[in-house]
């Protein structure tokens, strides 16, 4: 199929960007890798009446460090941070992440923005990111703003951006040398979204300790009870927590896909156990 009709502007700026998706009263798309977003037009899912590039913006590009994180642009592409050509401060955390995601093909033009906007419940960066703890760093007409990037989703493919607002950069914490991590997850086959996944970050220096289920029906689901045990290494106990939460969460989820969330936990803190060796 063919996408409806709709008008490409190429923005030379963040705020000519800002300009372009303000005046389409939130008929217009924002564009970088358009991996998700141009499938959705072709099968007419989605019909913006106009498309912004954003592709070559130095904003949506740059990465600054600092001593506690790093700002990495919304349109780093999956690539990028599987080659590492963004410095990886996350103990190879999310280079693994990005290995697993779709295929290169998909990752050499897909962006971290892009695929955090697009909100899919089964894409990797809401999950993983979520368990590192990062924040999104938006811009709009009424100025920039920090949102955490678990309050980021809202809804499937739905976002907590305004019609007029772009997501300018992602910023991640630096990890320590003691961080621990696992991330697992479950497809009928390579490359496809996900059914289930399970991210978990540990790192007792920042005081980082956080576990989230992704693949529901909704946001990433915050394990805040069995996070909270991490700290006490027992993990047939946080398993039990862990087990015990989904369950409560997810009253209504089909069995197969409880089933799939409850292996992924149980797989995920094997891997944390055997990393702590």
């Amino acid at each position: 199929m063919r996408p409806a009709v709709f008008v490409y502007e190429k923005a030379n700026s963040i705020a000519e960007a800002i300009k372009y998706l303000s005046a389409s009263g939130g008929l217009a798309k924002p564009i970088a890798g358009g991996q998700s977003l141009v499938p959705m037009m072709n099968l007419r899912l989605a019909r913006p009446n106009a498309l912004v590039s954003l592709r070559k913006l130095p904003e949506l590009l740059s990465v600054v460090e600092s001593k506690t994180s790093i700002h990495v642009g919304a349109a780093t592409t999956h690539a990028d941070i599987e080659d590492c050509k963004i410095k990886d401060v996350t103990c190879g955390y999310l280079p693994y992440v990005a290995k697993g995601i779709a295929y290169r093909a998909i990752r050499n033009r897909g962006t971290v923005g892009g695929s955090l906007c697009h909100a899919d419940p089964a894409a990797d960066w809401l999950s993983s990111l979520s368990a590192l703890g990062a924040r999104c760093h938006v811009e709009g007409i009424s100025g920039k703003r920090e949102i955490p990037i678990e309050n980021f989703m809202i809804a499937p493919f739905v976002s907590a951006l305004g019609v007029d607002e772009i997501l300018v950069s992602v910023e991640l914490p630096c990890l320590s040398v003691e961080a621990r991590w696992a991330y697992v997850k479950f497809c009928h086959k390579a490359g496809e979204f996900a059914k289930s996944i399970c991210a978990i970050v540990v790192d007792p220096s920042n005081k980082i300790y956080r576990i989230f289920i992704g693949g529901t029906d909704g946001p990433p689901l915050f394990l805040r009870e069995a996070s909270s045990a991490l700290a006490t290494e027992d993990y047939t106990e946080i398993l039990s927590i862990a087990q015990r939460e989904i369950r409560a969460s997810l009253p209504d989820a089909q069995p197969d896909s409880l089933s799939f969330h409850l292996t992924m936990i149980e797989r995920a803190l094997a891997r944390l156990e055997a990393f702590s060796r």
